[in-house]
């Protein structure tokens, strides 16, 4: 086993170990609290996945970087970074809906190389490795062929900012609600970004976004055929807040919509 191919294996552990902790807390009593604003929110959940994940990776990769919404960066060898998401969709998880998953994404010089997501509700495991194809549960998954804005099916999130905050997407949101067949928004950009990668949604932004939240769906959506970028049309970056993922097919006409927004 190569060394990428042990990382990717402990990924695979590290994101099914965290999801049976996630499932087995839902509903109990865990602790909730407000970071920034109080549309952002923590859970004594996200914290023990966390932690249960970078014990994980420093048992047998010490030196390796990781990046994790709740712990920060650790880590020296900056060659190879983890980028961490123990639990994406924390209002969702607080409040007993049940979607949410764990993103682990690995990070070589750079360029994210391989892409773990669970969703422990529904026993799914999205995985990728670059220029490998990407799969659930031993199936390829494939963008799906529609080639219209308007019989579109599309899927967004909203920043945890105020909803007067230049960085909201309640303008967009509706610019696309008049554009497309219809809209969801189900909390998870990780998932969302999952669901386009199967077909299930024809295209997907959202601005306000960090690294943990979509380094692994954007591998996931690529190897599946799909094409990301930011709203200006630009190669993605796992760094930069806004995010556009599409089937390829509606990509240039999601863009249009969004031109105002850039």
């Amino acid at each position: 086993m190569t060394v990428g191919a042990e990382r990717f294996a402990l990924a695979r552990r590290a994101a099914r170990e965290a999801g049976a902790l996630l499932r087995a807390k839902l509903g109990t009593h865990i602790g909730v609290r407000a970071k920034d604003v109080r549309t952002n929110l923590v859970t004594e959940a996200d914290t023990q996945s966390e932690a249960l994940i970078r014990s994980l990776i420093a048992s047998s990769f010490p030196q390796d970087v990781v990046l994790g919404e709740e712990g920060g960066v650790t880590g020296k060898d900056a060659s190879c970074r983890w980028i961490v998401d123990p639990l994406d969709g924390t209002t969702n998880y607080a409040h007993g809906y049940r979607c949410f998953c764990v993103s682990i994404a690995i990070e070589r010089d750079g360029i994210v190389e391989s892409a773990v997501i669970y969703d422990p509700m529904a026993n799914e495991e999205y995985l990728a490795r670059r220029g490998g194809g990407a799969q659930c549960n031993g199936a390829a998954l494939r963008v799906s062929d529609q080639d219209q804005l308007g019989d579109a099916l599309l899927v967004t999130g909203f920043p945890a900012y105020r909803v007067d905050d230049p960085a909201s997407n309640l303008q967009p949101f509706g610019d696309f609600t008049r554009s497309a067949q219809a809209i969801r928004r189900d909390g998870s950009a990780a998932l969302d970004l999952c669901y386009l990668a199967a077909g299930r949604f024809d295209g997907f932004w959202e601005p306000g976004l960090h690294a943990w939240d979509v380094a692994a769906g954007m591998l996931i959506v690529s190897e599946a055929g799909g094409k990301v970028s930011d709203y200006s049309g630009q190669p993605a970056s796992v760094d930069r807040a806004q995010l556009v993922a599409s089937n390829g097919k509606i990509h240039e006409a999601m863009l249009a919509v969004l031109r105002p927004y850039r």
